[in-house]
């Protein structure tokens, strides 16, 4: 991980090798125009050394012919090595501008040394005339050399004057560049320094903003900051802390939601065993009559009446159970037989009804009085208005996960807004008025909404003039919950 003080001594590290680069740089430079420096002042050091040499050497061989001894002539073998050792340095002087006066100028110090050479020869041999004049020709060549030293002199001036020129001009070149590029150095900290400190305010900034959003509740604000240090790491734990109380608010606003869609259930059980209670007259009673009245058409011959009555009591007898107990697809299919059989004594040849049920479906669990309520509003809407009457087509098919239940009518249709409404329950406690359950639209569909956990369990497809139909999505498995 990358600590904030990292980052500091990162920044801290950086500038020093930036001042160390800066520092090798003036120093390379430096050197190098002190080094050309040396380089000339060596060539006209050696170069006067030659002529000094000569001198020398002319002087030690005068006292030597004057008083030849041992000490004497050692001065002048010291003199005559001096010399041919500056030879020797001169040689590398050698360039295309002195090549030819060089060239000379190392010849006239061989004749020299042969001079000097001839006349201690010649003083040892007692010829002091030859050797005199071997002295003479030694010192003219000796000033020879001297003037060729000042002619080489001028002539390396000449040829440097440019050179000097142009280390004048490349130190004041130096200078500029040092002084650019202390200003790019500068503003290159600069902007590294600006781009370091928003590295470490920024994420700052982002966490403190986050923390203003979370004071005013709002938990829903992702805080995301690109880094990896000590800010970054707060940031993710604060992070995590608002997830944390942004998931505890839901799961108390999931908890009071089931709280209120169970005490709504509860008033819809109520409601719904309200109006039962408020259809029972009696019941057993009224299952006694029903009865007897039925043997008693039977006896009489009267075997449509019988069966009626029969329907009827059976009917009666399933729409007072209880609404909290589920029952199976099944018996829900044999009640709505026996109200299709009520529903065609009543309306003959102008109720035309359609069965496609599948058998093997019929052993799913459904709240009771769910389909029912649906036929007779489709009867009481899509029939009963209609002189002609109209068909009525019930099916029920296997789709995998889900039983698919579809009840379909021929009638006028309905609007898309008043479809909205009954899906948002707006006419629950309406729908219910005058349907022989006491159970509207309106109540089917949040009971099935609450069984089944889901939202989608039914829906209507209509259009004004062309029918509705209704289709119910009934989950093979219940959600838990």
């Amino acid at each position: 991980m990358n600590t904030v003080q990292k980052k500091i001594l990162s920044l801290t590290a950086i500038v020093l090798f930036i001042m160390v680069a800066i520092w090798f740089i003036l120093t390379y430079y430096n050197q190098k125009m002190q080094d050309q420096y040396n380089d000339i002042l060596q060539r006209y050091l050696q170069m006067n050394e030659v002529s000094a040499s000569s001198q020398q050497l002319v002087t030690s061989l005068n006292n030597y012919i004057q008083t030849p001894t041992s000490s004497k002539l050692s001065n002048v073998e010291s003199d005559r090595q001096r010399l041919l050792d500056a030879q020797l340095q001169i040689a590398d002087l050698r360039n295309n501008s002195n090549r030819f006066t060089l060239t000379n100028y190392l010849n006239l110090i061989d004749s020299l040394v042969d001079s000097t050479n001839r006349s201690i020869r010649l003083l040892n041999e007692k010829n002091n005339e030859e050797a005199l004049n071997d002295f003479t020709e030694a010192t003219r060549l000796s000033k020879y050399i001297s003037e060729m030293t000042l002619t080489l002199l001028g002539t390396e001036l000449q040829t440097y004057d440019q050179f000097y020129r142009g280390m004048i001009m490349q130190s004041v070149e130096l200078k500029k560049l040092g002084v650019w590029m202390l200003a790019l150095i500068t503003f290159l900290l600069l902007l590294f320094t600006y781009w370091f400190s928003l590295s470490i305010t920024r994420p700052i900034q982002r966490l403190t903003q986050a923390a203003r959003e979370l004071s005013r509740g709002r938990f829903d604000t992702h805080i995301e900051i690109y880094a990896n240090d000590e800010i970054s790491f707060l940031a993710k734990t604060f992070d995590r802390m608002r997830i944390n109380i942004n998931n505890l608010i839901s799961e108390i606003q999931t908890k009071a939601q089931l709280e209120s869609e169970l005490q709504k259930n509860k008033l819809l059980l109520q409601e719904s065993q309200l109006r039962s209670l408020q259809s029972q007259i009696n019941p057993h009673f009224l299952f006694n009559t029903l009865d007897t009245l039925s043997k008693k058409a039977y006896l009489e011959g009267s075997v449509e009446t019988s069966d009626l009555l029969t329907s009827v009591a059976r009917l009666l007898r399933y729409n007072l159970k209880r609404l909290d107990r589920p029952v199976t697809l099944y018996e829900e299919v044999r009640v709505l037989r026996e109200y299709i059989f009520i529903q065609k004594t009543r309306f003959t040849e102008r109720l035309r009804f359609e069965e496609e049920v599948d058998e093997a479906c019929l052993h799913v669990q459904i709240p009771g009085l769910t389909i029912q309520p649906i036929i007779e509003n489709a009867v009481i809407h899509a029939i009963e208005p209609l002189e002609e009457g109209g068909t009525i087509t019930f099916r029920v098919r296997d789709e995998g996960s889900e039983i698919i239940i579809e009840i379909e009518d021929e009638g006028s249709g309905i609007s898309e807004e008043k479809i909205s409404h009954i899906m948002e329950d707006r006419f629950a406690g309406q729908e219910g008025d005058g349907h022989s359950t006491g159970i509207g639209f309106g109540n089917v569909i949040n009971r099935l909404r609450l069984y089944y956990g889901r939202e989608d369990v039914l829906a209507i497809q209509s259009q004004v003039g062309k029918g509705t139909k209704v289709i119910l999505k009934l989950p093979k498995e219940r959600e838990a919950g």
